[in-house]
């Protein structure tokens, strides 16, 4: 996988050993980022539902968590049970330590066997084929984030700046409470798998979900691109590249994880622009040049500008002043 993606882009090889992880092992290794992850959310949904007294609570919510101290932890509680449910699914079906978009274990690098060889029974494939082709994407993203750390510190802060905004409209959940069946378990569940506790979002919490989209679908839309130009000599490659695209338009891992953060839908019309921005781009200035797009987040096209690449190549023209000199 490392010899093949030497020749399709300019980030170098990182040279750490790869490990195979089960479940349990992805969990425990992929902990700290979650907590990262998690933490700004969790404190924010907390502390916009901290109840002063149980003379304060609605009846409906007395009754379905009792008079004591746990009302004062009811935002953190079903919000922890809403993520913990999230991961525990995603053990299941993620592949590799970077299937969120990120390195979940920075400083490691591994593939879940059971996952591919489960990929590999589903869509007839050779678990071998298979593995390769999840080697090259692991290692792109691998190469693309230790090249560029600014990138996975952007991700964590725009999901920090979504978490600052969070307010939570006590009398929606009142509402909401109202009309569950308090003695069926079920019921219950439901409803708070079903956003009785999604807060509404701020003008500010838009952008940041608006520029995580971004980020997320340049970050698939270019190892797609860089995978598919690295994999042209195993035949099934486009089968797994389609299979791959199919998952994400159903809801794969990384659309999962930050709906269940911040309530982002990533649309997959989105990564299409995106890979097809990346692709137009090195078709005109090289996949040198197209990898350099990649230093700051000033030089990466917002969603907009992905929607319309001739609003990007503007605003890129407004900083060729060669003609000024700069102190």
């Amino acid at each position: 996988a490392d010899l093949w993606l030497d020749s399709v882009t300019v980030f170098e090889r990182h040279n750490i050993p790869v490990e195979a992880w089960s479940k349990a092992e992805w969990l425990d290794a992929s902990f700290n980022s979650w907590r990262e992850m998690v933490e700004p959310v969790a404190a924010e949904v907390t502390q916009a539902m901290v109840l002063p007294g149980a003379d304060n609570v609605p009846e409906e919510l007395t009754q379905l968590l009792g008079n004591s101290g746990f009302l004062n932890n009811l935002g953190s509680t079903f919000f922890g049970i809403q993520m913990a449910q999230a991961l525990a699914s995603l053990a299941n079906e993620v592949y590799s330590s970077t299937d969120i978009g990120f390195p979940l274990a920075p400083g490691r690098t591994a593939l879940l066997p059971n996952g591919f060889k489960t990929l590999g029974d589903e869509i007839e494939v050779p678990a071998q084929e298979v593995l390769l082709y999840l080697a090259v994407r692991e290692s792109a993203l691998i190469r693309l984030h230790r090249t560029n750390p600014w990138l996975r510190e952007d991700i964590m802060a725009l999901v920090s700046r979504y978490a600052r905004g969070i307010r939570v409209d006590m009398n929606r959940i009142q509402d909401a409470a109202s009309q569950v069946n308090m003695h069926d378990p079920e019921a219950v569940q439901e409803a708070f798998e079903g956003g009785m506790f999604n807060p509404q979002r701020t003008e500010d919490q838009e952008l940041a979900v608006e520029r995580l989209e971004a980020l997320l679908a340049l970050v698939e839309g270019w190892v797609s691109l860089v995978a598919e130009q690295a994999t042209q000599n195993l035949p099934t490659a486009p089968q797994l590249a389609e299979t791959l695209v199919r998952r994400r338009i159903e809801g794969g891992p990384t659309e999962r994880v930050f709906e269940t953060l911040v309530g982002l839908e990533i649309r997959p019309r989105l990564v299409r622009e995106a890979q097809n921005f990346w692709r137009t781009y090195e078709e005109k200035h090289g996949y040198e040049a197209r990898d350099e797009l990649w230093a700051a987040p000033e030089t990466l096209p917002t969603a907009a500008e992905l929607e319309d690449p001739d609003a990007y190549e503007a605003r890129q023209d407004e900083f060729k002043v060669e003609d000024i000199d700069f102190d």
